[in-house]
């Protein structure tokens, strides 16, 4: 009987809720004592839990305001400028990231960009009536990035040409040219014409002409021709570069299409300006006197001549004390009788006499 007891003692689970076993020799806990063990544990990982939610929701919040300000943002496509590339309600991915590091839009790209002025006067958005709460909620989830804004004035479209880019519409074969050469564009709206504007556009630098890809359906540059920059826009109004649709799944694709401009040559570059005179002090007289120090310079011009004499008369100085010594030299090779005189640096060499 002992024997089977010290058995069933071993075999039995000594293991304390925490899922540890005790280590002294004092008496286990009874049931009621386990039970109320367990229930104090379980409350105590509640309330770490509960303490952790506001931390991990604020982590979130933070991660999302970055994600959205530096790196990427997404924008919903309200209209049908872009189809068939980008059709409605498509989410979009704006790279935000790489422009921090001096990246650009170029030829083929599909940019995002504020309203340079008046484009968007004739879309603005319905006012909303919704309660204020609900209104309050969406404000905080449009400023994390969580819903699109409806009264940021964004647009979206292809860039077509860029700074010091001619594009013009259309040459012989309807299409559009870059730098003279013809755009095979595959990515417009199936039965759209490139263009029914005609229009030829020198873009200056920093800016871009843009064109949407449902080109019957898209008020770009085309139409803003009689404005200050003929309808380009300038790269200080870029919001980022639209890379990826990411919604829904079924249309996710790149948006880029660089290689459609892959044979557009460079823009020629612009002719050298002839130099103007230079800024110096005193200006180059044109009728081809000779120029005269200014005050300004005329402490520059005395401190040069004047080293320039010490200079001389030192080298003279002792280009005659050589010369006196060879005469020595030379008078003493030829009449034993002359004695060379000694040169000492407290005297100079003097010249014999005959």
């Amino acid at each position: 009987m002992g024997k089977r007891r010290r058995i069933a003692a071993h075999g039995s689970d000594t293991r304390l809720p925490t899922g540890s076993r005790p280590t002294t020799g004092r008496a286990l806990p009874g049931r009621a004592e386990r039970r109320k063990l367990a229930r104090r544990v379980k409350t105590r990982r509640q309330r770490n839990a509960m303490k952790e939610i506001p931390i991990l929701v604020t982590v979130a919040l933070v991660i999302a305001v970055v994600l959205k300000t530096f790196l990427v943002q997404a924008f919903v496509i309200p209209s049908g400028s872009m189809e068939q590339t980008i059709r409605i309600s498509d989410r979009v991915l704006v790279d935000k990231l790489t422009p921090w590091f001096g990246s650009k839009p170029q030829r083929g790209d599909v940019m995002v960009f504020k309203d340079p002025g008046g484009w968007l006067d004739d879309e603005k958005p319905p006012p909303d009536n919704s309660p204020v709460l609900i209104k309050g909620a969406k404000q905080a989830l449009t400023a994390i990035g969580l819903l699109p804004s409806a009264d940021e004035q964004d647009l979206i479209k292809r860039v077509v040409a860029v700074g010091g880019d001619t594009v013009k519409c259309c040459d012989q074969n309807g299409k559009v040219t870059v730098n003279g050469m013809p755009l095979t564009e595959p990515y417009i709206q199936p039965g759209d014409a490139p263009s029914t504007i005609s229009f030829e556009v020198k873009v200056p630098v920093g800016r871009y002409f843009v064109m949407g890809d449902h080109r019957s359906n898209s008020a770009d540059s085309r139409f803003h021709l009689q404005e200050e920059y003929s309808g380009t826009v300038s790269q200080s109004e870029v919001v980022g570069r639209a890379v990826y649709i990411a919604w829904p799944f079924g249309h996710w694709t790149g948006l880029e299409q660089r290689g459609a401009y892959a044979s557009v040559p460079d823009p020629s570059p612009a002719p050298t300006p002839v130099p103007a005179l230079s800024n110096s002090v005193s200006p180059r007289d044109l009728n081809g006197l000779p120029r005269l120090p200014s005050p300004a310079e005329l402490p520059l011009v005395m401190g040069v001549v004047g080293l320039s004499r010490l200079r001389d008369r030192r080298s003279h100085g002792v280009f005659a004390r050589s010369k006196e010594w060879m005469w020595g030299m030379w008078r003493s090779a030829h009449d034993p009788d002359t004695t060379i005189p000694r040169r000492d640096a407290s005297s100079s060499p003097s010249r014999p006499n005959p």
